[in-house]
């Protein structure tokens, strides 16, 4: 990784994004959105991570982040290790599955190119973390994430996303305990 894209300041928020490997649509079913929402809950409970906005999508993810506990490179590492196990599992065990075996196919295939990995690749390598340093880049960033399903033509309002924070700013209670901005 790139020395540009480091968390280098524990005491800032950070947007980052990250995505499935060649970006396959895995998140769109329940169970495997809900395996990042327990673990990003894991993060906030046992790690110190804090989740200011969040959007989970079909194929990726994107996050403003901080932190008070773990390192925040520490806790992106053991959160993509833990959910690609577990979502490889839940994508293995799933009896409804119709893409099992490619998806399967295409991450291990992924894998095999990159020797930092056991011959499975779930997420790709990067975060890009982006130091959120001014009011506006910090609002940018979540109308950003705010807005992506919009973008996308799932939903007409970004409150209406169940997958996302923007419920929770818009007064409404999301699926995550969110710190929202002020």
């Amino acid at each position: 990784m790139s020395r540009k894209y480091k968390f280098r300041d524990q005491d800032k928020l950070y947007f980052v994004s990250f995505a499935v490997v060649h970006w396959i649509d895995v998140f769109i079913r329940d169970e495997y959105r809900q395996v990042l929402l327990d673990s990003l809950t894991f993060c906030q409970e046992k790690k110190g991570l804090e989740v200011y906005a969040y959007c989970l999508m079909t194929s990726h993810v994107h996050l403003i982040i901080g932190t008070h506990g773990a390192p925040m490179a520490d806790i992106l590492r053991d959160f993509k290790s833990f959910t690609s196990s577990q979502l490889r599992k839940a994508v293995t065990e799933h009896p409804q599955e119709s893409r099992k075996e490619w998806m399967l196919w295409m991450m291990e295939r992924a894998g095999g190119r990159n020797g930092n990995n056991n011959g499975f690749q779930f997420w790709q390598q990067h975060n890009h973390p982006l130091v959120l340093n001014s009011n506006f880049l910090l609002q940018q960033k979540l109308e950003y994430v705010h807005t992506n399903p919009v973008e996308a033509g799932f939903v007409d309002q970004p409150e209406n996303y169940l997958y996302s924070s923007a419920r929770d700013y818009a007064g409404g209670k999301g699926l995550l305990n969110v710190l929202l901005i002020e």
